[in-house]
């Protein structure tokens, strides 16, 4: 599977063939201005509060590619830094979606390497924990399996179904090209019919 193609669109153009529960909520955003959109198969990680081992194994096993999805469990601890973002990043990972905390954001952005979450903390955790890598986990309040497609951008975190990726590639791709050939204006007078129609 080209998993490239997905970035194509945005989150906001794949609401309608993907429906509420494959989004991660607002609390999820992009954590330095003007990034990137990213797509990719989910190498999921999940974590136990104040433990960052998981997640610093995880660089090493996500194939090239991958967008690890983390976890943490903790708002109090970050996961990752500089460090090991610069690592992430030569080793061919995408980009890190992280339902926590990181920090060294300012060495993030300079490096532009993606990454999504809830905030930065300076606080490091501890690395005893570990756990199992690549198992179904829920973040950003939705559920994530393994290889799952991730898209994600200013708007936000989309999870496509791996079972499902392909349709909704396509799906999405004819409404956006119908949406394009209709052109603003035609799309402009459609709305003011449907909205006028509920008045009647």
């Amino acid at each position: 599977m080209d998993f490239k193609k997905f970035a194509d669109f945005s989150p906001c153009d794949y609401a309608g063939p993907i429906k509420r529960d494959s989004f991660m909520d607002a609390g999820i955003k992009e954590l330095w201005s003007e990034i990137p959109r990213i797509s990719g198969p989910a190498f999921t990680v999940n974590m136990v509060h104040g433990d960052n081992l998981a997640l610093h194994r995880a660089i090493y096993e996500a194939p090239k590619g991958s967008v690890i999805v983390a976890q943490t469990n903790s708002m109090d601890y970050a996961v990752s830094g500089g460090n090991v973002c610069a690592i992430a990043k030569g080793l061919g990972i995408a980009g890190f979606i992280i339902d926590g905390v990181v920090r060294d954001i300012g060495e993030v952005k300079e490096m532009k390497f993606p990454i999504f979450g809830r905030g930065v903390h300076p606080m490091p955790g501890t690395k005893k924990a570990i756990l199992p890598l690549n198992t179904p986990i829920v973040a950003g309040g939705i559920s994530v399996n393994p290889g799952d497609i991730i898209v994600a951008d200013e708007e936000g975190v989309a999870v496509i179904s791996k079972d499902i990726a392909e349709d909704v590639y396509e799906e999405t791709k004819t409404k956006m090209d119908e949406e394009h050939t209709m052109g603003f204006e035609q799309w402009a007078q459609n709305h003011r019919n449907k909205i006028d129609s509920f008045y009647k």
